[in-house]
C-alpha cells in the first residue's frame, strides 16, 4: 500500500512562526555545544571529553520537548522544523514519551548491543536497587555512566 503523502518541510526552508521565542536560548545553548566540542581538555579520557557534548545536546532536546509537549508553547510546524533541521534528537525525545523513559539521558545508555555484558547501562538502574544489592552509598553517589557521565536517569529516582 502506498505512503499517504504528508506535508514536507524543506531542509533549509526559513523558520515557522514563534522561533523568535525560543532562537535566545537555543543560540546560547549552540554556542555553548559548539564551545564544548572545540574545547581540548587533555585531561579526560576520550569518552568524557564527550560528556559536555551530551550533556549539551540533552538540554537542548529537552528544551524544545518541554516547549511542545509540556508547556505548549511552540507549534507542530516549528516543532517539525527544529526536528527537521537536527537541533533536537528526535530518538530521544521519542523515548522521553515512553512510560519509564521519562529522564533518559541519552540513547546509548538504553542500546543494550553496545554494552559489553549486553545489560542496561549503571545509570539506568535506580539506585535503591543497588542499595537493596548490598552496595556501598557512598560507591552509589560517585557512580556514573561511563558514556555520558550520567549519575541516575531511572524514572524511579
Amino acid at each position: 500500500m502506498p505512503k499517504v503523502p504528508t506535508k514536507k518541510i524543506k531542509k533549509n526552508s526559513a523558520p515557522p512562526d514563534g522561533y523568535n521565542k525560543i532562537k535566545p536560548t537555543l543560540d546560547k545553548l549552540i554556542i555553548k555545544l559548539r564551545q564544548a566540542q572545540t574545547e581540548d581538555d587533555k585531561t579526560a579520557t576520550k569518552k568524557q571529553s564527550l560528556w559536555k557534548i551530551y550533556q549539551i545536546n540533552h538540554q537542548i532536546s529537552r528544551y524544545v520537548y518541554e516547549m511542545y509537549y509540556k508547556r505548549k508553547l511552540i507549534s507542530k510546524d516549528l516543532y517539525d522544523w527544529l526536528l527537521l533541521q537536527n537541533y533536537v534528537n528526535a530518538d530521544l525525545i521519542a523515548k522521553w514519551k515512553k512510560q519509564g523513559y521519562e529522564n533518559l539521558c541519552c540513547v546509548q545508555c538504553i542500546m543494550v548491543s553496545d554494552k559489553n555484558h549486553k545489560s542496561t547501562c549503571v545509570c539506568r538502574v535506580p539506585k535503591d536497587k543497588l542499595i537493596e544489592n548490598g552496595e556501598d552509598e557512598d560507591k552509589i553517589t560517585n557512580l556514573q555512566c561511563i558514556t555520558c557521565g550520567c549519575k541516575g536517569c531511572a524514572s524511579t529516582d
